[in-house]
């Protein structure tokens, strides 16, 4: 097993509550980490339907076996365990008594907001980032590899190729949690819809267009795109809005969080396909932007990422907010520096003055050096984040 970044942010999270909850999409690794890390704990899973009566039907009784804690994966399932978990960690006041998982963000976190507000700590697991495969020694050679494979553990620990392996993650993903939290009679046309959103990554969301092209109404759209959020398949990334005199885009971009799940819904079968495929630049910067996505979350933060871009088309892909001020990053797949890359940079940060820290570029190239007033760095630098 690949070490993960997040195991010492599990570590502190769990000392400082009684409760841990490690939530994130199916196949992230949040079983693999809770079960490494609290190894004494008894573990059972609440997808089993003889412990989820159980747990529904005695929920006292439930708790009983588990004097010490435990870990009960997938604890969405049994909501009304929640308010019975609140009576016994206050009795008790033990700090990383019991772990919760779940791959469904509006049930686990509805149950701890209801229950167990002030009582859990939340990390939030993605699969694997750039710097834990190269930390243990799994990082692809190539850049279209790795946007080929993406980050998901089972691709790394197991001999099964991206082509064998997604078709089954959507139809896994697709009957469970789908089913579970919506009422979708057609799941073929729900399929479709994951494949325009995949389509669509990295583009400014235009959610009206996207309903009208797969032939649904803007209210399901809507509840759909909801869905993908709350399982972690998709990430909305918020225009930072300043009052600059002008006017500013107000709709978010969408982005897939794996850019093998979004190769796969775009037909792309091998790596080699990148070289000409249409929508490789997308991909890339989906890449980047999960990988700050994935930083802020393995910290235990959640993702305060924003881009910026005006009504004239002068855009920043990336800023991100440090100290009161924004790093902007320009993501560009090319491999050899273009002048014009550096546009929307210079016109952001004139326009945020003091509060712009020294604007960068992440590109598809190699290399480390300084051009224009701009850091410039290979995609290979993102394996080196914390």
């Amino acid at each position: 097993m690949l070490n993960r970044i997040a195991f010492s942010t599990a570590r502190r999270l769990a000392q400082g509550f009684p409760v841990l909850a490690i939530t994130g999409p199916r196949q992230s690794g949040k079983t693999t980490l809770a079960r490494a890390l609290f190894a004494g704990k008894p573990y059972v899973t609440l997808e089993d339907p003889e412990e989820r009566e159980f747990a529904d039907a005695d929920p006292r009784g439930f708790l009983a076996r588990f004097p010490e804690g435990a870990i009960f994966d997938e604890a969405q399932r049994c909501p009304s365990l929640f308010s019975y978990l609140q009576g016994v960690v206050d009795e008790h006041r033990q700090m990383g008594e019991f772990i919760l998982t779940g791959s469904q963000q509006f049930g686990l976190m509805s149950g701890i907001a209801q229950s167990l507000a002030g009582r859990a700590g939340l990390l939030q697991l993605l699969p694997f980032s750039l710097a834990e495969l190269k930390e243990g020694g799994a990082l692809p050679a190539s850049l279209d590899t790795v946007m080929f494979q993406g980050g998901y553990p089972t691709l790394y620990d197991r001999p099964v190729t991206p082509s064998d392996w997604f078709p089954n993650y959507v139809s896994t993903y697709v009957e469970r949690d789908v089913r579970q939290l919506l009422a979708v009679r057609d799941l073929s046309l729900f399929q479709r819809f994951l494949k325009m959103c995949a389509a669509r990554s990295g583009q400014l969301l235009n959610l009206s267009a996207l309903a009208a092209d797969c032939g649904i109404s803007h209210v399901t759209a809507r509840e759909w795109l909801s869905v993908l959020e709350a399982s972690y398949i998709v990430y909305l990334l918020r225009p930072y809005h300043r009052n600059f005199g002008k006017r500013l885009v107000k709709m978010p971009k969408l982005y897939f969080l794996d850019t093998g799940l979004m190769a796969y819904l775009l037909g792309i079968r091998d790596a080699e396909m990148f070289a000409t495929h249409a929508s490789r630049g997308m991909l890339f910067e989906t890449l980047v932007v999960s990988e700050w996505v994935k930083h802020q979350f393995n910290a235990g933060q959640g993702a305060e990422l924003y881009f910026w871009r005006d009504s004239a088309g002068h855009e920043v892909d990336l800023l991100v907010p440090q100290g009161g001020c924004f790093m902007p990053v320009e993501i560009k797949s090319g491999a050899t520096f273009s002048a014009d890359w550096v546009v929307a940079l210079r016109k952001m940060t004139t326009l945020f003055g003091d509060t712009a820290l020294p604007p960068g570029i992440i590109y598809g190239g190699d290399g480390r050096y300084e051009r224009d007033g701009c850091r410039v760095v290979g995609w290979r630098a993102l394996a080196e984040k914390g």
